[in-house]
């Protein structure tokens, strides 16, 4: 081997070992891109729609509500995180971001799958809110150091607070914020199928104080047949609510929500009908687009980041309520103007 040769295999040493290690090595940093979407008002499979509704009749349902996801790329080597940040279609974030350090994998994928199911309990109550569904509002809990303790119990049915009906859990979260700490709250309730009334000085909310607090946990269940199943499976965290109250809104009532169009969108919901912020939108849009929609539904508190990174040719719909994404997807359908980002 004459000495030219030597001096570059030397040279190319540390080009190579850098090789072996950058695809080996991994990187504390995890790639989100665009996931799978669901027609929420298709099927997982043949004869099993992803929103089950029985129960009750139901209208004929078109075009597409689709709920949008965000893929998670972990264990990433040092090349593979460079490809996917090269890519324009993925983002990198600290791992940190997804799997929290003080938690294990597992326990966060299994804290990511109660919170879908929360959210599609929210979605079921929220539709079924709007569309004045009979409901029964009852108590699942009373706190054992909680101003209620003496007085109510759980299976109380409630009626009203300081003589407002109540029919929700939202109607009971407001007519007791309403009132201060130290102020008497009148409750009508029925135990048993006897209507009572008692009156319960109420305490300070925990975490603000300046809010009124009863100590007990209501729980809204439909009064009557209505059957809601949510069947999607492997896909986690809260921010399918919005569509799938929409699904079961447009199913359980003549509207046409989509008009026949491709509609895809995302957002929390909560069983007041409030719609909140979620992460991932960048590729939640470029997922939607992808798939075919024309209009994108967006919590209203991710507008700013999603005009700057919509997609060309995809309409954003600004959604604050489960009321605000009806009222603008009927608007859309009927040619009118709706809310934008």
């Amino acid at each position: 081997m004459n000495r030219r040769m030597l001096t570059l295999l030397v040279a190319l040493v540390p080009v190579i070992a850098l090789g072996v290690l950058g695809s080996v090595l991994t990187v504390p940093y995890a790639a989100l891109g665009p996931g799978p979407t669901f027609n929420t008002l298709g099927e997982v499979e043949p004869d099993k729609p992803i929103v089950d509704v029985e129960g009750v009749p139901l209208d004929p349902t078109s075009g597409n509500l689709n709920m949008t996801t965000v893929s998670v790329r972990d264990n990433l080597t040092i090349f593979e995180a460079f490809a996917y940040w090269a890519s324009g279609r993925q983002g990198l974030v600290p791992r940190s971001e997804i799997y929290p350090p003080d938690k294990t994998k597992e326990e966060t994928e299994a804290d990511n799958k109660a919170d879908f199911e929360q959210s599609e309990d929210s979605a079921e109550l929220a539709a079924l809110q709007y569309l004045k569904y009979p409901m029964k509002l009852s108590i699942g809990g009373v706190g054992t150091d909680g101003p209620a303790k003496d007085t109510l119990r759980e299976g109380d049915e409630l009626i009203s607070i300081n003589g407002v009906d109540v029919a929700s859990v939202c109607g009971v979260q407001k007519a007791v914020s309403g009132s201060g700490p130290d102020s008497d709250a009148t409750i009508r309730f029925r135990r048993d199928g006897v209507d009572t009334s008692a009156v319960v000085k109420l305490g300070a909310r925990p975490g603000d104080p300046e809010k009124g607090y009863l100590g007990i946990t209501p729980v809204e269940k439909p009064d009557g047949p209505v059957e809601v199943t949510f069947n999607l499976a492997d896909v986690g965290g809260p921010s399918a609510g919005l569509m799938f109250s929409l699904a079961v809104i447009d199913k359980m009532s003549p509207l046409e929500l989509s008009g026949g169009t491709f509609i895809a969108g995302t957002g929390t919901i909560d069983s007041c009908g409030a719609v909140g912020p979620i992460g991932g939108i960048p590729y939640k849009m470029i997922a939607a687009q992808e798939a075919g929609a024309k209009t994108f539904l967006v919590p209203a508190e991710n507008c700013d980041e999603a005009k700057q990174r919509a997609p060309d040719g995809l309409r954003l719909v600004k959604v604050t309520t489960l009321d605000d994404a009806v009222g603008s997807l009927e608007a859309i359908r009927d040619g009118r103007d709706a809310p934008g980002c």
